[in-house]
């Protein structure tokens, strides 16, 4: 089934507009692997460009595909499709105001949670999603992702601390 012109255009501008932001989940779905998170966009974005139609007409084209993006990655972490490692360094990039150390550390520890929790930390927390919307994109219940927030939150502390005088003392 071919795509109009029109569709075409109309999804170029949707992955140009969004493709930004659905790299930044993917390298924190990734734990920083910068190759495996663009592999994760090209894969979501190829996902919903096979199935624009449907896409285009969701309330929230962004929420859509983000779900894509999310499901996409836990479905490879589970096959185990991908034999590419997380890196020890997280590659150089442009920091905002805060801490690179404190970054790059919280960027390590959320590499060390499952794929699992590790999605419900992002989209709760770095997407800034409801309980809902982060069960309703992972196909969990609310209760649930409560459940795993909570957990994932208390296992990153536990990560975090060991790092905890070499970053305050740095």
């Amino acid at each position: 089934m071919g795509r109009s012109r029109a569709q075409l255009e109309e999804f170029q501008e949707f992955a140009g507009n969004s493709g930004a932001r659905l790299l930044r989940t993917a390298l924190l779905l990734t734990g920083g692997d910068w190759h495996q998170a663009e592999d994760l966009v090209q894969t979501a974005l190829a996902k919903a460009f096979a199935s624009w139609g449907r896409v285009r007409r969701a309330e929230n084209q962004d929420a859509y595909v983000r779900t894509v993006l999310v499901r996409t990655h836990l479905s490879q972490r589970r096959l185990r499709r991908s034999t590419e490692r997380p890196v020890a360094v997280v590659p150089d990039s442009a920091c905002g105001e805060g801490d690179p150390a404190l970054r790059v550390a919280l960027l390590q520890a959320l590499a060390r949670l499952p794929a699992r929790d590790r999605a419900v930390l992002v989209l709760r927390y770095w997407e800034d999603r409801s309980v809902e919307q982060t069960a309703a994109e992972l196909g969990l219940r609310a209760g649930t992702v409560r459940n795993r927030s909570m957990t994932a939150l208390a296992r990153l502390r536990e990560l975090l601390d060991g790092d905890r005088e070499s970053l305050t003392t740095g």
